[in-house]
């Protein structure tokens, strides 16, 4: 495996948002960077928490010191514990040669450990003796090692319940909890939605080197804006430059929003249904209804309770509605879904 490279960050540090509770965020942020004390981000998958520690890099003192990013769930617990230790040549089958540790390629700076819910409760424990004294051993040696390094934690689990159950140190949680970011899920910051729906739009349009992108329909921003979103701005990101790649027309307006690449091709219906004719108005309502319907069935992946919640209904409202338009049998009315309980 090679080496990382122990440079300053050079990747976006300049998160994108204008809601309260965003905004609230990147406050909570800019007083607790320059503090060089370990400090914990939580939120939900794809939220930004890797940016939100670009961000904390770059406005702290260790700004222009190494820089070292690290999953803690993308290994096992004996390559976790070389990766964060380092190793003594001959500590195990293959170690022919001595191995520098994480934290000593992060010496001076910051080290990034993502996801560390998912690391054991012995490489939990060398973690916090990092933290108290500043030294470790590597694995296979017994010389004691001191660095100056300040950690900063993220997970989407629940660390205090885990804790609770013994699943993860108190006295690391204690720790690492010497503060606290909160990232918000994107469903509390709607008004954010357009805005970097627009960005990765556009920054899709360049990359795919077009003259510029056309906007959003107004039905296409209503679906981006009634989607559940359980992926976060990650998802968002993805549904998007999805949906840029895919434009037939480049000149026109983004109408077709490509939600589910696993959903072909009922999931890239237009966001505005054809209508009949305008002399029938029953007609028109039953079809503007039905269409509806399908955008919000869409958006939510087909889960029926979401999509009523979307629109403002119960789930038995809903199901009425999917009935009286032919809808409750069909594949996109998701029949597998349990009903709810008499």
């Amino acid at each position: 495996m090679p080496i990382p490279d122990p440079s300053p960050p050079l990747a976006d540090t300049t998160p994108i948002g204008e809601s309260p509770a965003f905004l609230d965020m990147l406050a909570h942020v800019s007083q607790l960077a320059p503090l060089n004390r370990p400090l914990l981000l939580c939120g939900e998958r794809g939220v930004g928490k890797e940016v939100i520690t670009n961000r904390l890099v770059f406005l702290s003192t260790r700004w222009d010191k190494p820089f070292l990013k690290l999953n803690c769930a993308a290994l096992a617990e004996t390559l976790l514990d070389s990766e964060l230790f380092g190793h003594e040549a001959g500590a195990f089958t293959g170690a022919q040669r001595r191995r520098a540790s994480r934290f000593e390629l992060a010496d001076g700076g910051t080290l990034f450990l993502d996801e560390i819910a998912n690391a054991s409760l012995a490489v939990q424990e060398k973690i916090l003796r990092v933290i108290e004294y500043g030294c470790f051993e590597r694995v296979g040696g017994n010389a004691e090692h001191h660095v100056d390094v300040r950690i900063i934690a993220a997970t989407n689990a629940d660390l205090p319940a885990l804790a609770q159950a013994g699943r993860f140190r108190p006295d690391l949680l204690d720790r690492l909890a010497f503060d606290v970011i909160q990232i918000p899920p994107l469903r509390e910051r709607p008004s954010d939605i357009r805005l970097l729906a627009r960005h990765f739009a556009t920054r899709m349009t360049s990359e795919l080197k077009r003259d510029y992108f056309p906007g959003f329909t107004d039905a296409a921003l209503l679906r981006l804006g009634q989607a559940p979103w359980p992926g976060n701005v990650r998802e968002l990101r993805n549904v998007v430059e999805r949906s840029v790649y895919r434009m037939s027309r480049i000149d026109r307006p983004l109408d077709k929003l490509y939600f589910n690449p696993f959903e072909a091709p009922r999931s890239t219906l237009p966001a505005s249904q054809p209508r009949p004719p305008a002399s029938d108005f029953r007609a028109r309502v039953r079809d503007y209804e039905a269409g509806l319907l399908r955008q919000a069935l869409e958006a939510a992946r087909f889960n029926q309770r979401q999509a009523a919640r979307s629109l403002g209904l119960t789930y038995h409202q809903f199901r009425y509605h999917l009935r009286t338009h032919g809808l409750a049998n069909s594949k996109a009315s998701n029949p597998a879904q349990p009903s709810p309980p008499a």
